[in-house]
């Protein structure tokens, strides 16, 4: 009976909170270094490059249209063969549009914005039409976007 009561005093209800304390203040500075260095430490946005290569002209068939995601492009192949680059980037709040094979246009699934392959408005809140940018062959025959230069709709890449 005595080794019960020497163990009840011994961890007391003063010793408890003062435990629970130390253990909050502990977490409060864990916390605050962790926070502390997060803040010091730089936050890079990793972006797509504005120029790049996207691969050979045969990989593209004619009349096709083809979505790529990393870099927020579509690349359009006529059936005539020439080559133009449409940003996938709707012009009206900036989500990415797809392609609707089925009927022949781009579509944005946010706000029901409508274009055609060329990229000119057909429906919706859209304001202007799908940006068109630069495109070019490199020394090896690979096809180059480059994002940094806006093209009218008249410029295409004839291979």
């Amino acid at each position: 009976m005595d080794d019960s009561h020497e163990l009840k005093s011994s961890f007391s209800r003063r010793h408890f909170l003062e435990l629970i304390g130390l253990g909050a203040i502990g977490v409060t500075a864990a916390g605050s270094i962790v926070l502390s260095g997060e803040y010091l430490s730089p936050n890079v946005v990793k972006e797509a490059p504005m120029r790049f290569k996207i691969g050979s002209p045969e990989t593209f068939p004619p009349g096709s249209v083809t979505l790529d995601k990393d870099h927020k492009v579509f690349i359009v192949r006529a059936k005539e063969g020439y080559f133009y680059a449409l940003s996938a980037v709707c012009t009206h709040l900036g989500c990415i549009a797809n392609w609707k094979a089925d009927d022949g246009i781009v579509a944005c699934p946010c706000h029901g914005s409508k274009f055609d392959r060329e990229g000119r408005v057909i429906d919706g809140p859209a304001p202007r039409p799908l940006q068109r940018f630069s495109m070019s062959l490199d020394d090896l025959g690979q096809l180059v976007v480059d994002r940094s230069v806006v093209v009218g709709e008249e410029t295409v890449l004839k291979v």
